[in-house]
């Protein structure tokens, strides 16, 4: 077997955003397209980390998939985090975590979709509804984190929904070795 050559971490720019006030706007449905959106309580170790790969492995989200069980499962089931799953079609097209921070503030840690799932017109929509399940929690703010791996144009659509940066900072993101992803395909 060969050796797997050596990862290089990369430079991101994180940008952390807020909103102050729930969305004005309201989308409709898509159309031709069953969509359900389901809270996942107690949330299976396996199926978070499958929906945390499927959607984070092309924007280099690697946090949670280096975590040893004890530590996902305690920060899955602390009861301040929710985890939401988008269903396209009776099959899970994307996810959406919130945690409440404290009794002000609620923050979307975590929000995408499958690959199958984009270029239906559902990307504004479901954010649409990440946003209303993070209103229904009552804080005074909804904070978010975003960064130059993220998809493109996931900084717009955050403030195109009414978020705005408070703060960006520099980090480095070690992406996962061919190694690595091999172990989580054998885990799934």
């Amino acid at each position: 077997m060969a050796k797997d050559k050596a990862v290089e971490a990369l430079d991101v720019r994180v940008t952390e955003l807020e909103m102050t006030a729930p969305p004005k706007q309201s989308l409709p449905v898509p159309v031709n397209i069953q969509t359900a959106i389901m809270r996942v309580p107690e949330i299976p170790l396996p199926f978070y980390r499958f929906l945390y790969l499927q959607v984070g492995k092309r924007w280099n989200w690697v946090d949670r998939l280096r975590m040893s069980d004890a530590d996902l499962a305690g920060a899955l089931h602390d009861k301040r985090n929710a985890v939401t799953v988008l269903y396209v079609n009776g099959a899970p097209a994307g996810f959406f975590e919130l945690l409440q921070v404290d009794e002000d503030t609620v923050e979307l840690s975590h929000f995408g979709m499958f690959e199958h799932a984009l270029g239906l017109g559902l990307g504004k929509w479901f954010l649409l509804q990440t946003l209303y399940a993070a209103w229904n929690l009552n804080p005074k703010t909804v904070r978010v984190a975003t960064n130059t791996l993220d998809h493109p144009r996931a900084l717009q659509l955050y403030q195109r929904f009414g978020f705005s940066p408070v703060s960006t900072h520099d980090a480095k993101v070690l992406p996962l070795s061919d190694d690595e992803l091999l172990g989580f395909a054998r885990g799934l």
